[in-house]
């Protein structure tokens, strides 16, 4: 797992950028969010997966930065579009790395977000967030299914 943010391509297509709090509100507005972006940039066949993905990662994100704040804290989304790939991104507050368990206990009720988002990205990796917080990223290929 890669600490360091993949740097955007030179063909960059489009972006997007959401902010939103913790809250059951929220985390609707990131799925609505994440598949009507997807929409608009005629990524349909990628949208189960990339909403799944954005909505594990987010959840990580309140799960591990909302403990220790004395409100919601807000969570930074960011896609990032190429001609072949398209990067998701969910910055925190939170410094500490994401804790990716692999699968062993599937009886286990939580734990594994990362497993599911390991699946089905073609890379996933985490980078620090200067001067508070971290960004956990993942890519997933947009090439429609054969």
């Amino acid at each position: 797992m890669p600490e360091t943010m993949p740097q955007p391509p030179a063909a960059l297509c489009a972006s997007a950028v959401l902010r939103v709090e913790c809250s059951r509100e929220g985390f609707a507005r990131v799925r609505s969010f994440t598949r009507d972006t997807l929409h608009v940039w005629s990524l349909d066949h990628c949208c189960d997966d990339a909403t799944l993905v954005i909505t594990e990662l987010t959840a990580n994100a309140a799960t591990h930065a909302a403990p220790g704040a004395s409100s919601a804290p807000d969570i930074r989304l960011g896609f990032l579009l190429d001609p072949t790939h398209l990067l998701v991104t969910v910055s925190d507050p939170d410094d500490h790395p994401p804790l990716y368990a692999p699968a062993g206990c599937s009886l286990e009720e939580n734990g594994r977000g990362l497993c599911i988002v390991d699946a089905l990205s073609e890379e996933w990796g985490w980078a620090p967030s200067p001067p508070a917080g971290k960004t956990v990223w993942a890519r997933l290929s947009t090439c429609p299914p054969l």
